[in-house]
């Protein structure tokens, strides 16, 4: 997997997802294995390298590619999984070496790994105060390294963000997290312990989301789909971040919702749930995949006030002209507040996709914004925790389509209220408890512009 991710540039939550659904007969706890390491290995890419490259006469780079890789995965067992004894690892990357024909770099490869194991020793006991990148003459090299952060995404973090803040963000990256699902909201207090009950016996830890009674976060689930109550419709996965924008959207029963960029499609779901059976939620995206999984869920879920359908959000639709009470902007992003969930986001990114991607929001914006009635909602996301992408355009909307900020503290959870700020809402990882996300309920005035 990770020899297939350097040489397509691929993502990798979509290569496990194929991979692992194709050794589905494997046992849980070797796909869990395969799993961390393999995710492992490429969120703390550039901190391993850093190690390799103190270590190793040959540069990363100049590394043989599976050689690379197997040092990589080995190295990150070493650094930090602590139930995998050090001797372990450096003897079956030597095994592994030798069964892929690089016998004659087993001896390299033992000497390496037996170093870093050495240099991690040598860091418990605090005698290796120069091995690492100093954070008082260099700062922003340390956070690069340390968080294994691209060193211009580093400086890019710090120009947005107090320093202490970043780090805060940065440390959550790295931290392993729950799976959150959204249950229902009709299931009856009885019926959700059942189900909640039904998930323990099978082994599964289950945590109350503080900000929402519906949401919860479950660890242990060897499959969501596997769930009690998954067939019957009785919860989705879903992220606590777009939970509260369906309940700042403060639906009515009877209004059209439009959810123009869907994919993967739980607040169209949630939309639809709050509408209870009536009304029409309609849901498009560019996508045929992401939207037959959408389609799927809708059918799973019964939510027969939904339709869906693939169109592009670029392209203009006179027929949707001034036709929705509220449009859900949930727009493409640069993702940077879902690093810790797709690690790999981190070195797709550029300076110049940063430019890009804000221009094709405002694209896209150009046709929502005629979408939505007078008077209507334009609730506008992002997964990002990037100020050009969100409270910048969010001013850039304003000016350009009559659309006035409004305020949404009395459908946001009470711990959540302070932290709204004219009709905007930043949640960022470590700092919240949800993704990195950014979201705003903006109204608008009496101008219906039907056209672009």
């Amino acid at each position: 997997m990770l020899l297939e991710l350097e040489k397509t540039d691929g993502y990798v939550n979509l290569l496990l997802s194929d991979v692992l659904e194709k050794y589905d007969y494997l046992d849980p706890k070797e796909k869990a294995f395969i799993k961390r390491v393999t995710e492992g290995t490429v969120e703390r890419m550039i901190q391993i390298d850093y190690v390799l490259d103190r270590i190793s006469k040959v540069p990363v780079k100049r590394m043989k590619p599976l050689i690379r890789q197997l040092l990589r995965m080995s190295v990150y067992q070493i650094l930090f999984m602590e139930n995998v004894p050090d001797a372990a690892v450096c003897n079956e990357a030597v095994n592994l070496a030798g069964k892929r024909k690089f016998k004659q770099l087993q001896g390299y490869v033992n000497g390496v790994l037996r170093n870093v194991s050495r240099q991690k020793q040598q860091s418990e006991d605090g005698a290796d105060a120069g091995f690492w990148p100093d954070a008082d003459k260099d700062g922003t090299g340390y956070l690069s390294v340390m968080y294994s952060m691209p060193l211009w995404l580093t400086e890019h973090f710090l120009h947005s963000y107090p320093k202490e803040q970043a780090e805060t963000i940065f440390h959550a990256f790295l931290e392993r997290q729950p799976v959150t699902l959204r249950l229902e909201e009709h299931l009856s207090g009885p019926e959700k312990e059942a189900l909640l009950k039904k998930w323990e016996e099978g082994g599964c830890v289950i945590r109350q989301h503080p900000y929402l009674p519906y949401a919860l976060q479950i660890e242990k689930a060897e499959g969501i789909r596997h769930l009690p109550g998954y067939e019957e419709g009785l919860f989705t996965v879903q992220d606590v971040s777009s939970m509260l924008v369906i309940e700042a959207a403060d639906l009515q029963e009877g209004q059209t919702v439009m959810d123009i960029c869907a994919a993967p499609g739980g607040k169209s779901l949630h939309a639809a749930s709050k509408l209870n059976g009536s009304g029409k939620v309609l849901s498009f995206d560019v996508s045929e995949n992401k939207l037959a999984r959408l389609e799927e869920n809708r059918q799973r879920m019964r939510m027969e006030n939904m339709e869906t359908a693939v169109c592009d959000a670029r392209n203009y639709q006179e027929k949707f002209a001034g036709l929705a009470d509220v449009v859900l902007a949930d727009v493409p992003c640069s993702g940077l507040g879902v690093i810790g969930k797709k690690p790999d986001i981190k070195y797709h990114v550029s300076r110049q996709s940063l430019k890009e991607i804000v221009v094709l929001q405002k694209e896209i914006i150009q046709n929502a914004a005629a979408y939505v009635k007078p008077g209507g909602i334009l609730m506008y996301s992002t997964c990002t925790i990037n100020p050009d992408e969100n409270e910048n355009m969010v001013e850039w909307i304003c000016k350009e389509f009559d659309f006035t900020p409004e305020c949404m503290c009395g459908n946001l959870p009470e711990a959540l209220r302070k932290e709204e700020k004219a009709g905007m809402l930043q949640l960022l990882p470590g700092i919240h408890e949800t993704d990195g996300f950014f979201f705003a309920r903006l109204k608008k005035g009496g101008r219906i512009d039907g056209s672009k």
